[in-house]
């Protein structure tokens, strides 16, 4: 019985990582072939009313959007 923490299952159709996966700057991450970034950070919203709160929180979905997090359709 092996110990390690990460590995490729038999047929390779299923990778565990039990460990850490370490991407490095020249390393990419993908899914479904659409490229994943860590999204731009988001300031704390300060809106007084709700139409200020809808335009924070679509901003944020504009950067996940753009970190490949969230598909645009």
């Amino acid at each position: 019985m092996s110990n390690v923490k990460n590995y490729t299952e038999q047929g390779g159709d299923r990778t565990v990582i039990g460990g850490e996966l370490d991407i490095t700057p020249e390393g990419k991450l993908a899914f479904d072939g659409t490229p994943l970034s860590p999204a731009t950070l988001q300031a704390n919203s300060n809106a007084a009313d709700v139409a200020g709160l809808v335009t924070d929180f679509n901003a944020l979905l504009a950067k996940l959007k753009a970190a490949g997090l969230m598909k645009s359709v």
